[in-house]
């Protein structure tokens, strides 16, 4: 993803972090968000070990700055080597991350995921529609809240 338009407030590049190992499903969500015209930066990570590589500056991603987390994560739960709940269990636990908005999007419709979801402290938690055109609908409908309505005092 080449766009990485910046927030006329703060001049810092806007990111959307997508944590998705079903290289469909993680098609489907960035296409859903270009449709929807939100052309912001979007990083793809491919399991729980390398989105806590990303987000905590280690490994593959030791040149990034701790200072430039994205405006949003959409984490799938069902990951390879790290689950999405440890990951989310670990972002929410340490106060340089703790702030960064975080949708769970996944296919588990488990209240068990979700209460403990809510309980690591995720801001919403949305189960991913069969239908494709619900499915587009709905990764809209986020990506706008999200990334042009939410105020964070994480930018």
């Amino acid at each position: 993803m080449t766009d990485q338009p910046t927030d006329p407030s703060s001049e810092q590049p806007i990111s959307i972090v997508l944590v998705e190992d079903n290289p469909t499903d993680a098609e489907l969500t960035i296409r859903a968000l270009r449709r929807a015209r939100i052309s912001n930066h979007i990083q793809l990570l491919e399991d729980g070990a390398e989105a806590l590589d990303f987000f905590f500056c280690r490994g593959d991603y030791a040149h990034r700055s701790m200072t430039n987390q994205p405006k949003v994560i959409l984490l799938d739960l069902k990951l390879p080597r790290i689950s999405g709940l440890e990951v989310l269990r670990q972002l929410k636990s340490d106060p340089r991350t703790q702030m960064i908005p975080i949708v769970v999007l996944t296919s588990s419709a488990e209240d068990q995921d979700m209460i403990e979801s809510y309980q690591l402290g995720v801001n919403s938690y949305i189960v991913k529609p069969v239908d494709f055109e619900q499915f587009n609908q709905a990764v809209q409908q986020l990506g706008f809240y999200w990334v042009l309505f939410n105020r964070s005092p994480v930018s």
